[in-house]
């Protein structure tokens, strides 16, 4: 997945000035561009991919700056999260950057932030927020 995200912010970034960072502040940037794709009216599968190095990129940020690690889930997690793969916090709960992505998108609603998201989630270590 770190290449995923890896890839996704070369990408995104090569014709925009956009600063995907992998700070917490850029998950605000993530918000925004999940909003765009979903006011411009792109339907699910036309921007699969896009979504999917969206929720790469803030699981990365999770894994640089919560103390996070991508995980491959187990069965029972992957049919409650729908995803193969999440990061497990310093304190063991497991959560779902793929999945959050997709709920933003498919919503659009402020509870769905993804900056809101790490602001709000527990088991994350106290490291200096970017």
């Amino acid at each position: 997945m770190r290449a995923c995200a890896a890839g996704f912010v070369v990408h995104v970034t090569a014709r925009n000035r956009l600063p995907l960072d992998y700070s917490v502040r850029s998950l605000r940037v993530a918000d925004f561009l999940v909003d765009g794709l979903r006011k411009g009216g792109a339907d699910r599968e036309r921007v699969a991919g896009t979504l999917l190095g969206l929720g790469a990129y803030v699981g990365e940020v999770l894994v640089r700056r919560a103390g996070a690690v991508w995980v491959d889930l187990d069965p029972d997690q992957r049919t409650y999260f729908g995803q193969a793969v999440g990061v497990r916090m310093p304190d063991g709960r497991v959560w779902n950057p793929l999945g959050k992505v997709l709920n933003r998108f498919t919503t659009g609603e402020a509870e769905e932030s993804l900056h809101r998201f790490y602001l709000t989630m527990p088991g994350r270590a106290r490291r200096a927020a970017a």
